[in-house]
């Protein structure tokens, strides 16, 4: 089945009948201002400004229930700009009331505030009124709020990429001590974050004690918690490239302070992210479909939490078309008249998930044997060659619809339906013709 946006949005655009109170909110942090409209665009009452708090949002949803009962209402659809994270509370609150809770987006908002007074006047209670508008005319979404495993992936990946960003902060700055104290270090250590390597950083750092120690003093220390790997040869050789150092000697008491706290905070977010990875794969195991996922050659625990953390249940959606959407991966078109525009993708959407996608399908091109063939007949077909680059952001869609149909079906990966070809994909002459479904992006004609 064919996945056609028109039909969704003819969807949207029925929900809102005469019986349907539209009420549209500007969010701020403490603050908002809510309007509400009927179907024809007609404002219902006076506006409802109420604070972002439990009595703030009581007073909304008192104020909704009694338009409703003036002007015979029975449903009701509160939208909102999804700007920050502030309307997470609000939209929460107001689903356990039985309140529908719809988005528009910010671009819409901006783009046709002139249409409600001719004037690029912005202000609250204008934002909350233009929303509305946009709702009554099917121009909004409907977020799919992360549940329980679902819930938790998200908040876990993305604490993950925030210490990630510090843990590289802090292996970058080890780095910059080194190169100022220790520049020979790495002639030694070819990987400063070796055991042996850690404990020399953690007690002997400086090449000046490294010298006073000596060689067999060192040794010995090692093989407290080394077995293997090191010996005498790589002591001696510490030592006689620390006597030719030509690091830094003043400030020393003070470095060593840096340097401590730097191995500090580098032991910390190792252990953060560890245990952040074992509470992945925990939540994994309780996801259906994941075991089925994993078995795409390229698809690891990262991606693949990743993906469901920006995705959610893949039960929620009708087609895959809807997640190359939530990415931007979908084509946008500038062509008038004669003119016929380039085909590039929209960026629309989670750019995490685009982002995440986008790295998961690099190496697969090199080692997934049946996107390696697909990039490479993409890249090299006589009607329309791909760029490098297009082939492959066309594949990101077809992992997305591969883990689609595991996800939903639970079923293992079959490289023989992968190409669409019916039997083995070969590995780089380019003979396969790619099923329907793929995802194409033409180039400039």
């Amino acid at each position: 089945m064919k996945y056609k946006q028109s039909k969704k949005q003819n969807q949207r655009i029925t929900q809102i009948t005469d019986a349907t109170l539209v009420v549209g909110a500007d969010i701020a942090k403490e603050t908002h201002v809510a309007r509400g409209i009927d179907f024809r665009g007609i404002e219902l009452g006076k506006e409802c400004v109420f604070s972002n708090n439990r009595p703030g949002l009581i007073k909304l949803v008192q104020w909704m229930k009694e338009l409703q009962r003036q002007h015979a209402k029975t449903d009701v659809i509160f939208g909102i700009e999804p700007t920050g994270h502030y309307w997470f509370p609000l939209a929460e609150f107001l689903q356990h009331e039985g309140i529908k809770v719809v988005v528009v987006n910010p671009h819409h908002v901006n783009k046709s505030k002139e249409l409600e007074d001719n004037s690029p006047t912005k202000n609250d209670y204008k934002d909350a009124k233009v929303i509305a508008d946009l709702i009554r005319n099917g121009k909004y979404t409907e977020p799919k709020f992360p549940k329980s495993v679902y819930a938790d992936l998200r908040i876990l990946m993305n604490l993950r990429e925030k210490v990630m960003g510090n843990f590289g902060q802090v292996q970058r700055r080890i780095q910059n001590w080194l190169d100022r104290f220790f520049p020979e270090y790495q002639q030694v250590f070819k990987d400063w974050e070796g055991k042996a390597s850690f404990i020399t950083l953690s007690e002997f750092p400086t090449p000046q004690e490294i010298v006073s120690l000596g060689a067999y003093t060192i040794l010995k220390r090692w093989k407290q918690d080394v077995k293997r790997a090191v010996g005498m040869q790589r002591a001696e050789k510490l030592v006689q490239t620390a006597k030719n150092s030509i690091g830094l000697t003043e400030g020393l008491t003070a470095a060593k302070m840096e340097l401590k706290a730097l191995l500090e905070q580098y032991d910390l977010f190792s252990r953060q992210l560890e245990d952040i990875m074992q509470q992945v794969e925990l939540l994994l195991e309780q996801v259906p479909g994941s075991e089925e996922m994993l078995t795409v050659p390229g698809v690891g625990v990262v991606t693949l939490a990743g993906f469901l953390a920006e995705v959610g249940d893949l039960r929620g959606y009708d087609h895959s078309q809807q997640i190359i959407r939530l990415a931007g991966f979908n084509l946008k078109e500038n062509s008038s008249g004669k003119k016929k525009g380039k085909s590039t993708i929209t960026k629309r959407g989670r750019f995490r998930l685009r982002a995440l996608l986008f790295r998961a399908v690099m190496p697969m091109v090199a080692k997934n044997a049946e996107f390696k063939a697909l990039h490479h007949y993409y890249t090299k077909r006589a009607n329309n060659p791909l760029k490098k680059k297009q082939s492959i952001v066309a594949l990101c869609g077809k992992l997305i619809r591969v883990l689609f149909t595991l996800g939903t079906k639970q079923i293992g990966y079959n490289p023989y339906r992968c190409t669409g070809s019916g039997t083995p994909a070969p590995a780089s002459d380019g003979s396969i013709k790619p099923d329907s479904n793929f995802t194409h992006l033409p180039t400039k004609k």
